[in-house]
């Protein structure tokens, strides 16, 4: 069985797919976050990897198509945005300093933690791109002596987390307009986050999006300076 999986062709897309569409399923008969349809799947992947004995990098070999359409998927993300030009035109101060305050809480937040919990300086600057896209986080991180393979694992949970309680952090924090939530949402989770703010709305989306790529260029700016302070 392992070696007949291993050999298969796209036998982790279908995984994957499966493995999400039974998260789905889950979300709408059991309506509590920790179901969420991501989650669900990297918990069903791994403990399938695990009882079939496969191999993580013949899953990733087979699983290639979906690397590859990542980044035109990313892109994708611009189309929002562009519908909600004119509403972006309008409220830019507001949003520019929404996704400044954002890049400063999360930067400020791993500062804290790893004061706290004294870590060292790598597990420091490994931790700083926690909120960008593991392209920009894992090069961010390599240049500022981190390890990228731990900052890719801090990304993807950063990312999980903020799609589960994007909904409710806004709720609890009493976030009523769209562009305050998608702002909030994409400079926080990145991506991950950007997709529920997609399922919350255009505008979040459009917000989100945006939040994306201005954080991220901000963040490989500001990392630099801050990983000199501790």
């Amino acid at each position: 069985m392992k070696l007949f999986l291993e050999n298969a062709a796209y036998f982790g897309v279908f995984i994957s797919l499966a493995s999400y569409y039974i998260g789905t399923l889950l979300r709408k008969k059991i309506n509590f976050a920790l179901f969420n349809p991501l989650l669900v799947s990297i918990v069903l992947i791994i403990v399938f990897l695990k009882v079939f004995n496969i191999n993580h990098v013949a899953y990733l070999r087979s699983n290639e198509i979906f690397t590859y359409l990542l980044t035109p998927a990313t892109i994708c993300l611009a189309i929002p945005l562009y519908e909600q030009f004119e509403l972006l035109k309008h409220n830019y101060k507001a949003v520019l300093l929404g996704i400044a305050s954002g890049i400063v809480a999360s930067l400020g937040s791993v500062l804290v933690l790893c004061i706290l919990f004294k870590m060292g300086h790598e597990n420091f600057v490994t931790l700083l791109p926690k909120s960008l896209t593991n392209a920009i986080g894992m090069e961010v991180s390599r240049e500022l002596g981190g390890y990228p393979s731990a900052t890719v694992s801090a990304i993807i949970i950063t990312g999980v987390f903020g799609n589960i309680v994007a909904e409710a952090a806004c709720r609890w924090f009493r976030f009523k307009s769209p562009i305050a939530k998608g702002v909030a949402i994409g400079s926080a989770a990145h991506a991950m986050g950007t997709s529920k703010a997609l399922e919350m709305g255009q505008v979040e989306g459009a917000m989100g999006s945006l939040s994306i790529v201005v954080s991220g260029l901000l963040t490989v700016i500001a990392a630099g300076f801050v990983a000199n302070v501790y």
